[in-house]
């Protein structure tokens, strides 16, 4: 006996190693190249994309000075990102599974200024330096949406200012609570959000509400003609978002795998829901379809998909498109007039409502008795986690922005003066002419 023991204990001792050794990490080029090629969607989602989408829809004396706000917001969240940002987000010190502490709200700063990055560093099977940058992107349009509810009324200087609060103060922590990993709030809340429900479209869209009611309306808000200047602009910005949205969801499985067939998928069907249910209600309701109304109506599925896409089947991406087109419909056509805020572009009827619907549904079709793929969903307590993650990020961004936008009042001023409205801000504030 002793004799055939011997043999097997050595030979158990010698292969017990290779079988616990951890496989080291490998570049994958494939979705390195997809990952890549989503940054470069992003960016064309972000200028031109949402820059002609609200351009069209603002006046022609304004225009301008939307392409100018992205851009500085493009300069310094870049610098910021490598600076601190990127740390605050990804920066795991301290957490750990179903642990709550002050790094579930926010990562610290031990990979500020890149430190300990290298172009041999992964992040999984990709270069973390490319994964940063596709990061930067969200944080660099994030800002951006936001000013769509009070532009044409807001300085340059204000704008610059609340580019760099807002990114450290208000999305830097959102972004860390929902991607931040185990330990992280959503996580250990169980919330599902999968590309930014909760983090971008929430979050731009209660800043945008608490904005334009402090800012204050335009001048000549429903007492004279604020009708958009060019309507073919904001068709083709509307285009460029969806193209830019398959790298926006798609490019978060940060993988070209079977996942990301679904997400993709995902993604253009709930786009089309948005479009028909909007087109649906609006023919109903105030009997001719728009075409502005159904870009909205695109715009809105693919909001609506944002958390989702991930965990829900093509049934539940379609239910969703549909719902949120006409629950944004009457965001867009009835809520704003009821609650009398002049959201210039309807950012929180678009992206705060469309993301809490998003966010809700994402919590239902993800079951897979509606063909989705989150094993053992309970309705109950997901539709209690999906709404304690929308209620956290309406509190905590509504209370800071309402603190950065006072602290810009209170320093260099929030608006410009009637004369520069009424001159526009091309002129005003950049001394250009988008037209001559």
């Amino acid at each position: 006996m002793i004799s055939r023991f011997i043999p097997a204990l050595l030979a158990s001792l010698l292969f017990m190693p290779i079988a616990h050794a951890a496989e080291p990490a490998v570049l994958n080029p494939t979705s390195t190249a997809w990952v890549m090629t989503s940054i470069v969607f992003v960016m064309i989602m972000f200028i031109p994309g949402l820059a002609l989408f609200y351009g069209g829809m603002i006046r022609s004396k304004n225009i301008l000075s939307i392409c100018t706000q992205f851009f500085a917001f493009a300069g310094i969240v870049g610098l910021l990102w490598i600076f601190f940002v990127y740390s605050m987000i990804v920066d795991a010190t301290g957490m750990a599974e179903g642990t709550w502490n002050f790094s579930s709200f926010v990562g610290g700063f031990d990979k500020a200024l890149m430190k300990g990055i290298t172009d041999q560093t992964l992040m999984g099977e990709i270069p973390e330096y490319v994964t940063s940058v596709f990061g930067m992107t969200f944080a660099m349009i994030t800002p951006a949406i936001v000013v769509g509810g009070f532009v044409e009324r807001v300085k340059f200087s204000a704008i610059v200012i609340f580019a760099i609060l807002w990114t450290t103060f208000v999305y830097a922590p959102m972004a860390h609570m929902v991607w931040g990993g185990p330990g992280s709030v959503m996580h250990n809340l169980g919330a599902l959000d999968f590309a930014g429900g909760t983090a971008v479209h929430i979050n731009a869209g209660v800043a945008a509400l608490v904005g334009a009611i402090l800012v204050g309306k335009r001048k000549g808000w429903k007492s004279q003609s604020l009708a958009p200047h060019n309507l073919v602009f904001t068709f083709i910005g509307a285009g460029l978002l969806w193209a830019g949205w398959f790298g926006f969801n798609v490019g978060s499985a940060l993988a070209a795998n079977n996942s990301a067939g679904l997400i993709l998928i995902n993604t253009q069907i709930a786009a089309c829901g948005g479009i028909v249910g909007w087109m649906i209600v609006e023919k109903f309701l105030d009997t001719h379809v728009s075409s502005l109304g159904l870009a909205s109506g695109a715009i809105a599925g693919l909001v609506g998909i944002t958390p989702a896409a991930a965990y829900v089947g093509v049934f539940g991406a379609a239910a969703i498109g549909l719902i949120t087109g006409i629950g944004c419909f009457y965001a867009v056509t009835r809520l704003k007039h009821i609650i009398n805020i002049d959201d210039s572009l309807d950012v929180f009827a678009l992206h705060g409502i469309g993301g809490m619907l998003g966010c809700i549904l994402t919590g239902i079709f993800a079951s897979p008795t509606l063909g989705g793929n989150i094993a053992g969903l309970q309705f109950g307590s997901q539709f209690l986690a999906q709404v304690i993650s929308i209620v956290i990020t309406v509190i905590y961004s509504g209370v800071l922005s309402w603190v950065i936008f006072k602290l810009i009042e209170k320093t260099v001023g929030l608006r410009v003066s009637h004369e520069q409205e009424e001159q526009g801000l091309d002129i005003s504030d950049h001394n250009e002419r988008a037209y001559n």
